[in-house]
């Protein structure tokens, strides 16, 4: 029951994540979720790690889209300077997003990778899609009222899925 809620991987930080790592998996853009996965929710100027991952990826011809639930104001106004593509709206879990940012790409299911911090949107919502998919930890340990509630309930699919798979740990990259 809970295996659809269950990370390809889980590495530490999204910028962990090397282009030659993706590059051996065959994976060619990257969907990511916005809110402390590739900013904190609650600061949107990003850091420097995040710009040096942004341009390493860009440098690799590895485009990054964000895939998020918010409103196209607010992503928009968090990543304007980072130059990049995004999907708004994407009412994760479902795949509606996931699809959407598959045709703007115009790249095939197994090209893809999404990475989030959240098991009951990102990760559900991607291996909903037939996306592999990557668990990251939140940025910051706060959130916003509404994800406060998924929390409440990841932590138990999490410590389920743990029992289930001793092999969920996390790593500093894709190994």
């Amino acid at each position: 029951m809970f295996s659809k809620f269950k990370p390809t991987w889980m590495v530490d930080a999204i910028y962990k994540i090397t282009p030659d790592q993706l590059k051996s998996l065959g994976i060619k853009a990257v969907l990511t979720d916005l809110d402390n996965t590739l900013i904190a929710w609650d600061n949107p100027d990003g850091t420097e790690e995040l710009l040096h991952w942004i341009s390493d990826m860009k440098k690799a011809g590895i485009p990054v889209i964000v895939v998020s639930n918010n409103k196209s104001s607010r992503i928009q106004r968090a990543i304007e300077k980072f130059d990049l593509e995004y999907v708004a709206r994407a009412m994760k879990p479902t795949t509606k997003g996931f699809r959407e940012a598959e045709e703007k790409l115009n790249l095939r299911r197994e090209e893809l990778v999404m990475v989030g911090d959240q098991i009951m949107t990102d990760i559900r919502g991607a291996n909903a899609a037939g996306i592999r998919n990557i668990l990251v930890q939140p940025i910051v340990d706060t959130d916003g009222w509404n994800t406060r509630i998924n929390r409440f309930f990841e932590r138990k699919i999490m410590k389920h899925l743990a029992k289930k798979h001793p092999d969920m740990v996390w790593k500093g990259g894709l190994e």
